[in-house]
């Protein structure tokens, strides 16, 4: 047990608290991965260091740690995308179109409920319940006038919901069965130098372009957009590591849980079963929406649904990955999603906000 003069040191040292939240999040993948969880590496580090946030113990992790380490899950998202996917394009521009008229439902049907039943101010109810990126709704809500703590309390508790209960309905009602060892098949350390050539040009040239190309989820989409580059030009037909990725996914899963720190359980839980019903919304429209599409388009309700899921890109992504369903398709349309949401979602609120 430590003693209160040694927690008030781990306190004020931020390496301390780093590394404390580092080896919490890889001991939960561990766990996670040794019992056969969906998505081990990532859930077990996010609902460990979520409850090692909020019991109080001191963790953190510096944002440019977690990007260095995004950028592998870049590649390894853009690694799935292959010369054959020109071909499928087409097919996916009827659920695209639908998702910004599925996005103006669910946010609308969210929006009401966390102002009726949540008690939202009209701006924090507003950028709580636009399903794009945390940082970005938290900073533009928080420009316009809302609660910043509670907008990101509330799409990360979403987040934290939405992640932890896909990978296992799909395990109990999508038959997905979890890898023999304590990670995925797939490719070791020993790639051809030329791969590490490629790797190493998308995760360092790939977010300064997408730095200055101003996109969202710059350090995550530059990389993956290079890698796609590359596997559908034919350059490439390697992925990264499968340690090096379980590396990124401890990492992402330890950031998520350390957006808790520093609040108090109250608000730990009202957040919680406040996200709880906006999850619900979401994630009901998502299935009706997948198997309304699916009727229409040929696609498995259950891609159409995790492509409009209203998790992260890279949590998606990776679950997707995971659960060995249709990777470029879920990417795609989160990432059409996002760019809607931040380029849409301060113009309408200037539209519909007398009316809440």
């Amino acid at each position: 047990m430590l003693t209160s003069r040694q927690f008030t040191a781990i306190k004020n040292n931020k390496l301390a608290q780093v590394v404390i939240a580092i080896t919490i999040g890889t001991l939960g993948g561990l766990i996670f991965a040794a019992f056969k969880l969906p998505l081990p590496w990532m859930l077990g580090a996010m609902v460990f260091v979520t409850v090692a946030a909020v019991s109080g113990i001191p963790v953190r992790l510096p944002f440019m740690l977690r990007q260095s380490m995004v950028v592998f899950i870049g590649v390894l998202l853009g690694s799935q995308f292959t010369p054959e996917l020109i071909n499928q394009i087409g097919n996916w521009l009827i659920s695209i179109i639908a998702m910004l008229l599925y996005g103006i439902i669910a946010m609308y049907l969210v929006l009401s409920y966390l102002r009726k039943l949540g008690n939202y101010d009209p701006i924090t109810a507003y950028f709580s319940a636009a399903p794009g990126g945390l940082n970005d709704m938290t900073i533009i809500g928080g420009e316009m006038g809302g609660d910043d703590r509670i907008i990101a309390l509330t799409q990360a508790s979403r987040v934290l919901l939405v992640v932890i209960t896909i990978p296992f309905l799909f395990r109990i009602f999508g038959g997905y069965e979890a890898p023999p060892g304590l990670l995925p098949d797939g490719q070791g350390f020993d790639l051809p130098f030329r791969e590490w050539c490629i790797i190493g040009i998308c995760v360092t040239l790939g977010p300064f372009l997408a730095k200055k190309l101003k996109l969202p989820a710059a350090f995550l989409l530059g990389s993956l957009i290079l890698t796609a580059i590359a596997h559908i030009a034919g350059w490439s037909n390697a992925s990264p590591p499968t340690g090096l990725v379980a590396a990124a996914q401890v990492i992402l899963g330890t950031a998520i849980g350390c957006r808790f720190t520093g609040t108090d359980y109250g608000e730990i839980i009202r957040a919680i079963k406040i996200s709880m019903g906006s999850a619900f919304i979401l994630m009901s429209t998502a299935v009706g929406a997948g198997l309304f599409l699916s009727g229409i388009t040929g696609l498995p309700w259950y891609v159409i649904t995790l492509a409009y899921a209203p998790g992260g890109l890279a949590e998606m992504s990776l679950i997707a990955f995971g659960i060995g369903q249709d990777v470029p398709f879920v990417a795609t349309h989160h990432l059409c999603r996002i760019g809607m949401v931040i380029l849409l979602a301060p113009l309408a609120f200037k539209l519909i906000k007398k009316y809440f």
